[in-house]
């Protein structure tokens, strides 16, 4: 087994802590971007922007703003794909299981399990753009050339 290239064995540390990692990253740069929105529009930020599904809605502009911090959120995270995971086919697997934890996290905090269409919407949105653009960019990354001569080039 040693020295095939990108051999795959089963290691649950490394997927526990890029499990740990991703929703880190998730956590940590949603907050950022809520805080850039709060600052923004002068509003004082709160936890249930993250986790309250009602707050969700295209009725209020802080439901709206949050809508907005998610998908770019979404972004932000795709970039955590490439960087952190680096294998295109777990992209859609990392992604998922980001969501299935905000989920959990959402039910818990408030009590009840998410009902809002809008939040739905808003986190299938999510998924799809973060699945997406991080399976792209890893894809691009693991399509790179790969370069046969190792030997240093001679100036002549």
């Amino acid at each position: 087994m040693a020295g095939q290239f990108r051999s795959y064995v089963w290691d649950p540390l490394l997927i526990l802590s890029q499990i740990v990692l991703m929703q880190t990253v998730y956590y940590g740069s949603l907050g950022l971007w809520l805080a850039l929105v709060d600052a923004l529009v002068r509003s004082s930020p709160s936890l249930d922007q993250m986790f309250d599904a009602e707050i969700l809605g295209f009725s209020t502009p802080p439901g709206r703003l949050s809508m907005m911090s998610f998908i770019l959120n979404a972004l932000t995270c795709a970039l955590g794909l490439l960087y952190f995971i680096r294998r295109g086919k777990q992209c859609l697997d990392f992604t998922v299981t980001v969501h299935f934890f905000h989920l959990l996290g959402c039910w818990f905090y408030s009590s009840r399990f998410p009902s809002a269409l809008t939040w739905w919407l808003v986190q299938a949105v999510c998924i799809a753009l973060m699945a997406v653009i991080g399976e792209y960019l890893c894809m691009r990354t693991e399509l790179k050339e790969i370069p046969l001569n190792s030997a240093p080039k001679s100036s002549v």
